[in-house]
């Protein structure tokens, strides 16, 4: 499967002329399962703003398949969740567009997706042994 150039993704409404199957197909749902899915990860705004709505539409335009943001959703909250005790607490997530430059790495070096559900089932339970919590609450997808 095409993906679009990496670098393309940011490009202001430039759409990338690969054709590339992606679900949900529909413009609409893709945008609003994609702003769904984000809304539910943990720190990060309950209600998507404008700009994230306009940067879901531009993605969907750039044929960024779905499983490669969720993908993106999964390893930004795991590297954001594991962190060294003594690491100074992150801010809050504020866009959409704290995602992207993830979103680019997979896109250039897509994942195993066993990893991705790996890091995903860890998210759920934590690492009991390290003293790492699981995430509360889990990423309900």
């Amino acid at each position: 499967m095409a993906t679009p150039e990496p670098s393309s993704v940011i490009a202001a409404g430039q759409a990338s002329d690969q054709a590339v199957p992606i679900e949900p197909a529909h413009p609409r749902h893709y945008v609003t399962t994609l702003l769904e899915c984000y809304a539910q990860l943990p720190h990060t705004p309950k209600r998507p703003t404008k700009n994230d709505r306009i940067l879901a539409a531009r993605l969907f335009d750039q044929n960024v398949p779905f499983d490669t943001v969720k993908a993106a959703f999964v390893l930004a909250t795991s590297r954001r969740t594991f962190r060294p005790n003594d690491a100074p607490p992150l801010e809050p997530i504020r866009s959409l567009a704290y995602f992207l430059p993830v979103i680019e790495e997979l896109l250039r070096t897509p994942p195993d997706m066993s990893y991705v559900l790996l890091l995903k089932q860890r998210l759920h339970t934590g690492f009991p042994d390290l003293g790492v919590p699981p995430l509360d609450p889990p990423i309900p997808w």
